[in-house]
């Protein structure tokens, strides 16, 4: 007898959020929670099923430094625009006094300088990077912590009505954007949770499973945002997305997305010498224990491959040591202690190099 009824998969997501997805776990390493909460908010937009009157969506972003807070942003305006950089960022840090509003919001009339001030957030900002395809903004205010009153009560109207008043009486409609806030708030209690005792990690993994730590993670940062946001702050909030400190297999995969882009720094250098760019195994484990730091995260490991790898590369260039097509690679040396920088010589024409190594580039940042 065929049955009345079908179950659904209500789990199931559209193709856009699964694009959307798969590109977020492959530029943001370590913090799926927080790709899964900007996707099914997403695909609520895309199904037009947000909320009507407010942003697309409110994002709370909470954890350490380096924990790719600030690059989840960026990523997500790099898979959905194709530009990382269009995020209309603020510095909260720079709007710690009230009558710093005026640069976001501009000056009112009869104010010295009332037309020469171009206010941060226009309506012709939000919609700079709209398409014909994609009409949505990404705005992004850093150390939400740091904001002064004044910032504060703009934020309410913006979480709440998705409307912001500039100082000429004219309307900014936020409808279309997605609003993200990070915070370091409760980092310190959070570094204590993560860090291993007395030097025994294996042992300490062991006895703390990492769905238990994240629980006490993730309780912890939305404790301490709950002591510092007033109740009608936080009721405005969407999704709160705790940032996990980094591990070292996280790291790992960080360290091959960060070497894939120092090789198409290379590729469109300035120089006109594009070569190909290897790293040992031995290398990665060098530059990951020299890149290890709890307090900064992926951050420390990036400003080890600028000293150990991009500082060296630049020398090499600017001394001639290498030139268009070369393939060079870098190990780590035992003896020096460093990473020892060879060219290999395998007799192929510089432009097959070229290629080969733009595509090389192109793989490692698919697999990372």
């Amino acid at each position: 007898m065929k049955q009345p009824y079908r179950v659904l998969d209500a789990k199931q997501t559209g193709d856009e959020a699964s694009s959307l997805r798969d590109k977020l776990s492959r530029l943001v390493i370590g913090q799926s929670e927080a790709i899964e909460q900007i996707v099914d908010v997403y695909q609520m937009h895309v199904t037009g099923l947000a909320a009507p009157g407010r942003p697309v969506g409110n994002f709370l972003l909470l954890g350490p430094t380096g924990s790719g807070k600030t690059r989840t942003v960026e990523a997500l305006a790099q898979a959905l625009i194709g530009n990382p950089q269009a995020v209309i960022k603020i510095d909260c840090a720079e709007f710690q006094h009230s009558h710093e509003i005026a640069k976001l919001i501009g000056s009112p009339p009869g104010y010295i300088g009332h037309r020469e001030t171009h206010p941060l957030l226009s309506q012709e900002v939000l919609a700079q990077h709209h398409s014909e395809a994609l009409k949505i903004s990404l705005v992004l205010f850093d150390e939400i912590e740091k904001a002064s009153d004044a910032l504060w009560n703009l934020l309410l109207g913006i979480l709440d009505k998705a409307t912001l008043t500039l100082g000429d009486n004219r309307r900014v409609d936020f409808s279309r954007a997605m609003i993200f806030m990070t915070s370091n708030l409760g980092a310190t209690e959070m570094e204590a949770l993560n860090a291993p005792k007395l030097g025994f990690e294996r042992h300490w993994r062991a006895e703390k499973p990492h769905e238990q730590l994240d629980g006490k993670i993730s309780r912890t940062g939305i404790a301490a945002a709950r002591r510092k946001f007033t109740p009608e702050f936080i009721n405005r909030i969407d999704k709160i997305a705790v940032f996990k400190p980094l591990d070292g297999a996280d790291l790992s995969r960080v360290l091959d997305i960060e070497l894939a882009q120092v090789q198409q720094r290379i590729l469109t250098s300035s120089s006109g010498k594009p070569f190909s760019l290897s790293v040992s195994e031995s290398g990665k484990r060098f530059l990951i224990e020299q890149g290890t730091d709890i307090r900064y995260g992926a951050r420390h490991l990036k400003r080890a491959i600028e000293r150990l790898v991009v500082h060296p590369i630049s020398n090499l260039i600017a001394t001639n040591q290498v030139n268009s097509g070369d393939w060079i690679e870098a190990d780590f040396d035992r003896v020096s202690k460093c990473l020892l920088f060879t060219k290999r010589t395998d007799g192929r024409a510089p432009a097959v190099v070229v290629r080969r190594s733009r595509e090389r580039s192109h793989i490692s940042t698919a697999a990372a």
